[in-house]
């Protein structure tokens, strides 16, 4: 059996067609799940600790630094003591009792600090190479799940939306590690599938954006597609086909539409922004797809704006000289090398109460708490004027408000790139679209919409579901294969 999957920047989500009826698979209770995963780390047990000869070396070698420091230091004290014994009858005394004491510790005593020491050292070499290696796989968790585990635990590897890093440049082991992270989540959502499906599944037809987000420009994308394809081999797959995400949510608008239309998709994700045009409807099996277009821009980049815009002022940001990609790196979740960069940064130089903030904003799992409460606010005011949300893990009583217009002036970069992508799309359109067809997360938004009804004036402007139309639409595409 072919599933279709839609692997997405923000959320994922699988389904096929079974006796010709959709069935979308369930992550939990729900339809999709946060495109997340959380590798608790594997901590060294100290009680395995035992002195090899290396080690014994280490202790012989405290030892005897240990014996060295303590004759200098008692010739110290007993010069200090001539010293005072020289001073004149009325000032001994006040002289004396500025000598220090100094305490003789016996072998055992430099012996045992010395295996102490040594431990402690080899309990962090432990920990670090097992950050290195990277994680405990078999004990993954996933989606939401994933956050608040490692918001709960402060420890091991949270890796945000992968696919946002796939077209990258990437540096050492990073490659190897995003293969790895990407082949659970794979794994996941085959295992998920064949254990409600009630077969193993081993073919799918997975989503693609038009143009991945990437540093490399065309190789990037190449790169984005054999990391995904190497992947979903490891995680047992025996087939994978791809699909551009805006051709997939063809095909799910295709069949409930009865007369041909010629409509324009307008796929907005959470990291891509995608275009197609095609004839849907009527009695033809499948869509029949004229063109596509897309940029690297989605939802992700209007929640960094609005943390930019209406948050990041709470920890300095134009206030205090802290440079302004500090803010960038914080807002950034999905980006492990800003993240990382941000989390090895130091603000305690930084005027008060800003530098206080900014280093419990350090801490583990709370620019994850951030960016999540940012992008709800972000959903909630769709609907409300003005929302606002605690920021008690950082401050008694710190709160941040947000209102419409903030929202509008962080979605205004945004707004440029889709309405630029909409009319250079437009000024290569073979026909004018009868219907533009909205999907994906940031469809719900009010004004994405309006920036459609302003460039195509003449279209019928159609929202379809915005969080399952692509994965729809590649499940009746696996099925149709």
């Amino acid at each position: 059996m072919r599933i279709g999957i839609d692997f997405g920047t923000s959320y994922s989500a699988a389904g096929a067609v079974v006796d010709g009826q959709l069935q979308l698979i369930r992550f939990g209770d729900e339809r999709q799940f946060r495109t997340t995963v959380f590798f608790p780390l594997r901590m060294p047990d100290v009680t395995q600790f035992e002195l090899t000869p290396e080690l014994e070396d280490q202790v012989r070698a405290l030892v005897a630094g240990a014996k060295r420091d303590q004759s200098q230091e008692q010739a110290r004290v007993q010069r200090l003591r001539e010293e005072a014994m020289r001073r004149p009858a009325h000032l001994r005394d006040e002289a004396l009792a500025l000598v220090p004491t100094a305490r003789k510790q016996t072998d055992h005593e430099m012996h045992r600090a010395a295996v102490v020491a040594v431990r402690r050292q080899w309990a962090a070499n432990e920990i670090r190479k097992a950050m290195e290696a990277g994680a405990d796989v078999q004990n993954a968790l996933y989606g939401d799940e994933a956050v608040k585990a490692y918001m709960a635990s402060g420890t091991g590897h949270l890796v945000v939306s992968p696919k946002s890093m796939l077209g990258y440049k990437l540096e050492g082991n990073a490659r190897e590690a995003l293969l790895r992270i990407a082949t659970q989540l794979l794994r996941h959502i085959r295992t998920t599938a064949s254990a409600q499906l009630g077969t193993d599944v081993r073919a799918a037809v997975m989503g693609r954006p038009v143009r991945f987000r990437s540093s490399m420009k065309e190789a990037g994308g190449v790169q984005a597609l054999e990391i995904l394809t190497d992947a979903a081999y490891a995680a047992g797959f025996d087939s994978v086909e791809f699909l551009e995400e805006p051709a997939a949510a063809a095909y799910g608008y295709h069949r409930a539409v009865a007369t041909p239309r010629r409509t324009l998709i307008l796929d907005i994700g959470g990291g891509t922004t995608d275009i197609a045009l095609a004839h849907v409807g009527g009695t033809a099996a499948a869509p029949v797809i004229d063109g596509s277009w897309g940029d690297p821009v989605g939802g992700t980049d209007v929640d960094i704006e609005l943390s930019m815009r209406g948050v990041m002022a709470l920890f300095g940001k134009g206030v205090t000289p802290t440079a302004v990609h500090r803010y960038y790196e914080a807002s950034t979740v999905h980006d492990l090398e800003r993240q990382n960069r941000f989390q090895h940064a130091s603000f305690k130089h930084v005027q008060a109460p800003y530098g206080e903030r900014l280093e419990q904003l350090k801490h583990p799992g709370h620019t994850v708490r951030l960016n999540r409460a940012v992008e709800q606010a972000k959903i909630r005011l769709s609907d409300e004027d003005r929302v606002a949300f605690d920021l008690d893990y950082i401050e008694d009583g710190l709160q941040v408000h947000l209102d419409k217009e903030r929202l509008r002036d962080a979605a205004s970069p945004f707004l440029r790139h889709l309405g630029d992508l909409m009319r250079r799309a437009k000024t290569e359109l073979p026909y004018e679209p009868e219907v533009v067809y909205l999907t994906g997360g940031m469809s719900r938004s009010p004004y994405v919409p309006l920036a459609a009804k302003e460039v195509f004036p003449g279209a019928e402007i159609v929202s379809g579901d915005a969080s399952l139309g692509v994965v729809t639409g590649l499940a009746h595409a696996a099925a149709a294969s």
